[in-house]
This record gives C-alpha cells, structure tokens and sequence, in this order.
C-alpha cells in the first residue's frame, strides 16, 4: 500500500539557535530528516512530503532533496502565514506562522495516501516507522477517518540542557482518550523525579513511563477536510492574535472528543534524541556515530 511521510520543516528552531534541520549530525554529513527518510523507507514509506518555507526552498532541496533523488518519490508543501481557508487575511503585524496543524494542512493538494506526520528535527527509530506502517496497512481497508499516534516513555525523551515540551496522553482500551501539552518538561537534578513546571510556579510529578506525544502521528487523508474546519473554528476565535498556533495535538483532541475518530495508541520502547539546545548537539553526534558503528545504519544511507 502506498504511504506517505510527511516531514514538518519550515520552523527555524529559535531555541538551537539556527536551521537545525539542516545541520549536518551524522558521521557522513547526514541530517536527522536523512535518518528519517531512512528508516521510512525501510518501513514501507514510499512518498516523501517535506513541508517548508518558501525562503529556503533553493537551499533546502540542493541541500536535502538532492540526496535523495532516485530513491523515493518526493514533493513539496509551502506552510504560509497567507494561506488560509475562507479568505481569512491574517493580521498585519503578525509575523510567524500559524503552527503545526497549519503547517500540516499545507500539504492538503500534495498527500492523498495514509500519512505519518513527524517532525524533521527528531530522531524516532525504526521502530515507530514499522509499528505505524503495519497499522496504516491494516486499517485502511476500511476507509474513512482514522488516526494513531506512536507515543513514547517520558524518562526516555528528555532532554540533558533545559526544559522539553511534551503532549502528556491519557490512554484508554488501547486509543489515546486525551493529550495535554505541557511546555516545562525535565528532571529534577536533585530529587531525580521528572516534573512538569507549571506557569503557576507549581510542579506536577511525571512517572517514569508516563506516555508523551513527540508529534509522531498517523492520518488518513480524510483528516484534511476536519483539519480545515477545525482551522476556520481557530481563526474565528484565535485569528486576530498575533502569537496563536494551531497544533496537531488540538485537532486530535478534538476529533476524538468530538466522537469523530479513534486515534489508536501505539507505543515504543525507542528513546527520542534531538538537538532541541544547541548543547544537545555533542550527544546526539555521538550517538549516530555508535549507531552506525554497530551497524543499525549504512555508512552511506543512499548511497
């Protein structure tokens, strides 16, 4: 069956310090989206979709779309902060775009096949590719809308140099009941426990194996018209603030609490690594490096 990986590229990384999605992190120059587009592939994806601005576009696809010529079917998806349903015209000072969800719904014209949306500055491993693949093959005979989501232990998506934002998901009979972003994510260095700090100054305690979401999720299609209304629904609420975003988590939560759609859990024992800080860098070089070595990865990977 075919399948499509859709890759949200058109953030900056403000928190890095540059375009991370493009830094060179691999022992051969690879980037995270390389690792990605890799192990998708090895799963069963066919079709890349990469959703970015269209500022980078030259220096993008000479510097990633280029590798991967010959390999994959790839296109392209342009996230605008004009581009919006019903004529909306967005504020005049308002500059960033409309966030995730927005970007997603970029790519309404580009993906016509279940899709994994993931971001492209996050390493996820093979495992959450194979796990989501096998459940786009499965489900799809039975057409209409429907979703997963891979979601992954706390403890194991933290990171070293500050705080993470984390989708903290409620789980029940198997499909994810509820997701709630928490945005001030990390361990206490003296007590060891994993907290979330609240913007009231208190904390909530995370257990170890609590499930976060890492925006890995599984759409069909059919979710692009729900993700139109939804975005109306934010625009007529939200549309004349100049720092509001639309998110991925939202449009799931309200499809499932809306009745519309079971969003099916799937969980990895993976550990997310990333370069969230610019001190993340060091650590996951390395471990790319070991990883190759030990031989889960080419040396070359399309070569």
């Amino acid at each position: 069956m075919d399948k499509t990986l859709v890759l949200l590229a058109a953030g900056m990384g403000s928190r890095y310090g540059g375009l991370k999605q493009l830094d060179t992190l691999g022992p051969h120059g690879e980037t995270l989206m390389d690792y990605s587009v890799y192990d998708a592939m090895q799963s069963g994806f066919n079709k890349i979709v990469f959703i970015i601005r269209r500022d980078i576009e030259d220096e993008f696809k000479r510097v990633i779309g280029a590798r991967y010529a010959g390999h994959v079917d790839i296109d392209y998806a342009f996230q605008d902060l004009k581009d919006l349903p019903n004529g909306f015209v967005p504020p005049a000072d308002r500059v960033k775009p409309w966030g995730t969800a927005h970007a997603l719904y970029a790519a309404r014209n580009v993906v016509k096949t279940p899709m994994a949306v993931i971001n492209a500055d996050d390493f996820y491993g093979r495992d959450s590719y194979k796990q989501l693949s096998a459940y786009l093959d499965e489900r799809s005979a039975a057409g209409g809308l429907y979703g997963a989501m891979c979601g992954y232990k706390v403890a194991n998506t933290l990171s070293e140099n500050g705080t993470v934002s984390r989708g903290v998901c409620e789980v029940k009979d198997g499909n994810l009941a509820s997701v709630v972003e928490h945005t001030k994510i990390v361990r206490n260095q003296q007590s060891g426990v994993i907290e979330s700090l609240l913007d009231d100054g208190n904390t909530v305690a995370l257990a170890e194996d609590t499930l976060v979401s890492m925006n890995f999720w599984g759409y069909s299609p059919e979710v692009f018209p729900e993700i139109e209304r939804l975005l109306n629904e934010f625009l007529a609420a939200k549309g004349t603030e100049l720092k509001s975003e639309f998110y991925i988590p939202s449009v799931a939560d309200n499809l499932i609490k809306a009745g519309k759609m079971q969003l099916k859990m799937l969980t990895t024992n993976a550990s997310w690594f990333g370069v969230t800080y610019r001190e993340d860098r060091d650590k996951t070089v390395s471990t790319l490096k070991n990883l190759t070595e030990k031989g889960e990865y080419p040396e070359q990977l399309f070569a």
